[in-house]
This record gives C-alpha cells, structure tokens and sequence, in this order.
C-alpha cells in the first residue's frame, strides 16, 4: 500500500476551529482538572510573554496536572517526570500531534515528520531513520566544521556581533549542506535569504493570541505563508533540478529520493518537500536557540568557560575537533555544558498534543478530544528534580547523577517514538560551534543587557548582542552584566 497522505486538518477556518473547540468543552461528559477556566485576556497575553512563570505558578498551586483556559478554551498541562513519561511513553496512543494547537505547523511544513500521527508518521520515520544513523552523522561533520570556519571569518575583535541571527545563518547554511547537498553559495541558495524566511515565518507565533486568529491582508498569517512559498519555491527547484540529473550524495534529500516505502512505493515530490522543509527548520532552527542560550550563560560564567578551554587544550590544541571525539567521551565537560544549557533552555519547551479518549492521570480526569500540554521547560525548573533550577550548574550531569534522573525528568528532545530524529546531529553541530568559537574567541556582553525569551514556537533570545575579543584578552564584564 502506497504510504497515503494522512488526514486533512478537520477545519483550517479560525473561527469554526474555535466554535468546534467551545462545542466539545461544553458537551464533554467528563470535567476538566482544577485551573484557572475563566476567560481572562490579560491571562492570554502574560502566556505569550512568559508561559514558565505561569506554568510554574500553577504546578505549585495545583498540582501536575491542571487546566488553563488561554484565548477561547482550555487547555491541560501536565508537568513532571511522570506526567512527560505518560503522555510520551506508557500512554502516547492515546494523544495525536496533528490537531494540537500547534496544528498552524502544517502550513509551514506540510505533513512531515512532525505533524503527522500513527501509521504514517511510522512508515515515514521508518524512511528517515537511516538518515540519522550515527555513522551517516559522522560524514556531516566536515560540513559543519568548514561552514563554521567560513562564518567565524567575519568575526574580529571589537566587533560586535549579534550572535542569535549569525547562529541562524550558520545553521541554514550547515542544513542546506549537510542535510540535504545544497551549496548554500549556489546560485539557487542565494536566491531567497532562507534564514530570513525562516524568521519572517516563525515570528507568527511571537505574536499574541488573538492576533494568530486573523488571516486577512497584511496579518502575521499571510506573512507566514508568503515565507513559505519562498521556501517552497527553492525546495521543489531543487527537487526537480535532482531528478532531471540523477544527482546523488550523501544528504537526506539524495536519500529521499531514491527511498521506497516497505511496500516499495517511491515518495513524490509532495512527500520529499514535506520532509526536506520539516528537517530544515528543525535542523537549524534549535542548534540556533541551544547555541545562543549556551553562549548566554557562559559569558556570565567565566570560571566555566576556563574549564572549556583547559579542556579544549588538553586533547584539541588548535585542531579541529573530530566526528569520533564529539560524539564520543573525549570532551566530558563540553558535554554537561550541552546538556545543562538544554535543561534550562530546552528549544521544543513545549509539546503539544490532542487527547483522543477520556483519561486519568494523579487522580483528575481530563477529558477526550482536548488540548493536552506537556512541558520539558517547566519539569527542568522543578526543584526536586533538579534544586535551584535557575543557576547554571554543568555538574547536574555528571554521568552517576545523569544516571540517576527518574524517567521523564529531562527530555529536551520528546520522548517515545516521536523522540527528535535528528537529536544527534543537532547535538553534534552545536558541539563543533561551541568548540570552534572558544578556540579563537572570548565574549562579551554589552552593559546592561537582559536576556529576554521569545517562543516561535521553539524559545529563543529575543536578541543576543556580543563582543568579540581575541580568547584569553576579554574585558572584565561590569557587575551590571555579570547579574543580568
């Protein structure tokens, strides 16, 4: 059997989205769990700006699970160890991804990898997966090294750099490389700006609520959409432009096309662009967030940043970093750095879900057909699993602590069989940027600078301006900075 499309959306107009959605909630046989289910906008607007405070907020007074109505409906959110475990492992059955309220995805990326459930999202993964082998992982690493070098060319000292939009132009570039053998200094590349795409795209979930709701002229919609054609537009030339030559390599797209399903059913140019654009956002878009969130700390952290660098001398010198010893044992520290910065920024902070079936979870019911919410961003800040969650500690991972986590308490990738395919290389590339950076770099951050949090709909900073400075001759940073 030929690997179908997956079902349609079941309403793409906002407006009888929301009657559906006030329809179900009125008519549901079982109540929702306790929360805050009065209408407040002001309530919608403060999530937009800052969903961990209020996410926090509620697990204090509510427990692990409970309802917050945001907008027009309630949604569940279910917080800790177990609550991530059952939504993403015993119980993942139970819950669909596509008509989550992150379902506006779809119109960026089709039916990818990412928006798709069950039997299509298994035979597609099926597809994919040899793609993410370790040891196909191991060929980008050149890739990624010379991308990075290239990019850090522009960097001198005393410049100032705003380090989150460089990140994303180096991460494109890497991506259109790597993952799918496209020069990003071709003459097709450089026919759109896709890092800009890409921001002009996601800025529509930086935008409150209400606002997403509109999809006439001149709305954060129509300037999602218009990104996506310009993507589409470069995707599908490039498709075409491969099957006319037979071109082939060692990229995901190469491996697209020549892919068969397990009824030997080839994919067609829907289906390839469907992937190819699910991976070029989810391959650059988090490496950007995890980079700049790591650079953000550890410029407040110089005696982290020494242990980096005595390390980085000991087994690199002034080399290259290594496929083998990123992804091996050889830098212990890089690695707690990497995962302590994804335990306090984890990029896909939420995930985002549809119950199919009435439920039972820490003794509340939540009912079918509803928006179910877990949060890696809000479990890593729980301090019983992990004590004064806002300080920067690498040591929570040293590997008999690591070791020790209960199941569920630190997922920054998902978990289950939606666990993020490209966990590895995404881990990888933000290792050789770290490296490659500290070996030539010291930072530093402008005077009162404040690190603000966007989410669209990964988190990110919402600007991240540096100072560069030749390793080892950075500045003392002002108290100012050193608190922010």
């Amino acid at each position: 059997m030929a690997l179908e499309r997956p079902p349609e959306l079941e309403y793409t107009n906002p407006l009888m989205l929301i009657a559906r959605d006030l329809r179900l909630e009125r008519t549901s046989p079982v109540g929702f769990p306790p929360g805050e289910t009065d209408f407040s906008l002001a309530r919608t607007l403060r999530f937009s700006e800052e969903p961990l405070r209020i996410l926090l907020d509620c697990y204090a007074r509510f427990g692990p699970v409970f309802t917050l109505r945001v907008f027009h409906g309630n949604i569940v959110f279910m917080i800790g160890a177990e609550a991530n475990h059952y939504i993403t492992v015993s119980h993942a059955s139970n819950f669909t991804w596509r008509e989550s309220h992150f379902r506006d995805l779809v119109a960026l990326v089709g039916d990818g990898l990412l928006t798709t459930d069950g039997e299509f999202h298994r035979r597609s993964r099926q597809i994919m997966v040899p793609g993410f082998h370790r040891e196909r992982v191991l060929t980008y690493v050149e890739a990624i090294v010379e991308e990075t070098e290239r990019a850090l060319e522009e960097w001198q000292p005393g410049a100032r750099v705003e380090l989150y939009t460089w990140t994303r132009r180096l991460t494109i570039n890497v991506a259109m490389r790597a993952l799918f053998g496209v020069d990003p200094e071709g003459e097709r590349a450089r026919s759109i700006d896709a890092a800009r795409a890409f921001e002009e795209a996601l800025s529509f979930y930086s935008t409150p609520y209400p606002t997403r709701m509109l999809h006439g002229p001149f709305t954060p919609w129509r300037k999602l959409m218009r990104a996506s054609r310009k993507l589409n537009n470069l995707i599908y030339e490039e498709i075409a432009q491969r099957r006319a030559s037979g071109e082939r390599g060692e990229d995901i797209m190469s491996l697209l096309l020549d892919a068969h399903d397990e009824d030997g059913e080839a994919l067609n140019n829907v289906q390839i662009r469907d992937q190819v654009m699910t991976l070029l956002w989810a391959g650059h878009d988090t490496t950007t967030a995890t980079v700049s969130f790591m650079f953000a700390e550890l410029i407040r952290h110089p005696e982290i940043v020494a242990r980096l660098w005595a390390e980085q001398d000991a087994v690199l010198g002034a080399r290259a970093p290594t496929g083998e010893q990123l992804m091996g044992d050889a830098l212990p520290y890089l690695e707690m750095v990497l995962d302590e910065t994804l335990r306090k920024y984890p990029a896909a902070w939420l995930g985002p879900r549809r119950s199919v079936s009435a439920f039972e979870f820490d003794s509340a019911w939540v009912p079918g057909e509803t928006y179910v919410n877990y949060s890696s961003w809000a479990t890593h800040h729980l301090p019983h699993l992990f004590p004064e969650p806002e300080r920067f500690d690498p040591e929570r991972f040293l590997p008999e602590r690591k070791a020790a986590l209960p199941k569920g308490a630190y997922i920054p990738f998902g978990g289950g069989s939606r666990m993020c395919i490209g966990m590895r290389f995404g881990q990888l590339e933000s290792r050789v940027i770290a490296t490659l950076i500290l070996q030539r770099f010291a930072l530093e951050l402008p005077q009162r600078f404040e690190l603000r949090i966007r989410q669209m709909p990964t988190i990110s900073p919402r600007a991240l301006p540096v100072i560069v400075h030749e390793r080892g001759r950075a500045r003392a940073r002002p108290a100012a900075v050193a608190a922010a």
